[in-house]
């Protein structure tokens, strides 16, 4: 387990695939995270993340000092190496020129997160601060033409720093990089796989929810899919997944999930045809906005009201991913710290009275796709593009009319036919 201190990083979440793809549970968490807090996490080492600020600015982002007396191995990144070097006794300066894109690594001392990584390394910068003076136990181990201080070592401490960002695919050896902290520093195992997710959720299900009843909205998506057979695994004929049928869905659509999910993996779906209620409803709207809506309201209204005849159930299941998480929650107030608000995140309708249940809430979206294959979904399912709930209420331009949506369904099909056959439908 690694912990990932968030300072408002873009690409925060860029560090935690990285990890992850060396098959390593990571975690993003604020600034303000709790020293008692990381004991209980107990990670192997953690990753301080860049961000906009400048250090010496007043309200910039800080956590804790005392993560320093934890003896977990630190490394930073871009504006985390300038907390640890402020945070320990050095001292951060502004830049006399910012310093964005390329730039060439020349490594003084080829050891720890450095090793075996070659003399000469190309690297992607991106900060208007610099290192001024280190601070004391502290080496500067590379340098570029620009950045006297490009990487900095306490190899007693196993605290290291980078200017610039091994995450992204511009840093050559970043990877490498990564690896050498995470397995060589942290002594990190592999041991973070699809397989074992499954196992642990499955089991956390089990012990969270007992013999009560689950309900799950069911759109046919990725998400929802994966969350309702994960789910089914754990307690079978207690989960009740609701299908909502609002006449805005593509050709086939809900046959084929019937197909699907009734008959090949037995889950326990009530359907419900509402198209007529949506429809009527969206008669003579033309505002996309207002379509969206309305939309929203009736699905709420229908949901509930199919979801009070489930007597005995207690929780809701959704299918909530990490980053929707991490893009809904302010990190400092800052000018990234919300990317956007998400329609999973923020509780419940308090009428419904249920509880939340969230097994993918910490998975990313090609982590949902893998572990939808581990847990026997097919091909097609696993790989299918968003379609978002509006659906095609949004796409018809001016207002809906069963013509107008019969045309476009034969046409969306079509398209997905042909972009299909040119091998470009993962592409997309």
């Amino acid at each position: 387990m690694i912990l990932i201190i968030d300072f408002g990083s873009q690409f925060n979440q860029l560090i935690a695939r990285r990890v992850r793809e060396c098959h390593v549970y990571c975690q993003i968490e604020p600034p303000d995270i709790s020293v008692s807090r990381i004991r209980e996490l107990a990670p192997e080492g953690i990753i301080l993340s860049g961000g906009p600020s400048s250090i010496y600015e007043k309200n910039s982002p800080r956590a804790n000092h005392d993560i320093f007396d934890l003896g977990i191995p630190i490394l930073g990144i871009c504006y985390g190496m300038q907390f640890m070097v402020d945070a320990l006794g050095g001292s951060v300066k502004q830049f006399s020129k910012r310093e964005y894109g390329f730039a060439e690594l020349n490594i003084k001392r080829q050891s720890g997160i450095l090793k075996s990584i070659g003399k000469r390394s190309q690297v992607w910068m991106s900060h208007g601060d610099s290192i001024s003076k280190l601070p004391p136990g502290f080496t500067a181990t590379a340098v570029t033409d620009n950045t006297p201080v490009a990487a900095m070592a306490n190899s007693r401490k196993n605290f290291y720093g980078l200017q610039f960002h091994p995450e992204v695919e511009h840093t050559l050896n970043g990877k490498a990089i990564l690896h050498n902290f995470l397995y060589k520093v942290c002594k990190c195992k592999t041991s973070w796989t699809m397989k074992s997710f499954a196992r642990d959720a499955i089991e956390e299900i089990r012990q969270t929810v007992g013999q009560k009843k689950v309900i799950l909205g069911l759109s046919g998506g990725v998400d929802s899919s994966v969350t309702a057979v994960l789910i089914h695994q754990a307690i079978g004929r207690h989960l009740t997944c609701i299908f909502v049928d609002n006449g805005l869905l593509r050709k086939n659509e809900a046959q084929k999930l019937k197909q699907t999910f009734k008959q090949h993996l037995k889950i326990n779906i009530r359907f419900v045809n509402a198209a007529k209620l949506f429809l009527t409803a969206l008669k003579n709207v033309t505002d996309p906005e207002k379509k969206r809506k309305i939309i929203g309201k009736i699905f709420m209204d229908v949901f509930e009201a199919e979801a009070r005849k489930i007597k005995e159930a207690e929780f809701l299941a959704q299918g909530t991913l990490y980053p929707d998480i991490i893009e809904s929650r302010s990190v400092f107030g800052g000018p990234t710290s919300v990317i956007k608000s998400h329609h999973n995140v923020g509780g419940l309708p308090k009428r419904m009275k249920l509880k939340l249940v969230e097994p993918l809430q910490y998975l990313f979206k090609d982590e949902v796709r893998k572990l939808g294959k581990q847990l026997g979904l097919n091909h097609d399912l696993i790989w299918r593009q968003p379609f978002p709930g509006p659906g095609l209420g949004i796409r018809v331009i001016d207002a809906i009319t069963p013509k107008r949506l019969s045309i476009l369904r034969e046409v969306d099909a079509v398209l997905i036919e042909e972009i299909k056959a040119a091998g470009y439908y993962k592409k997309l």
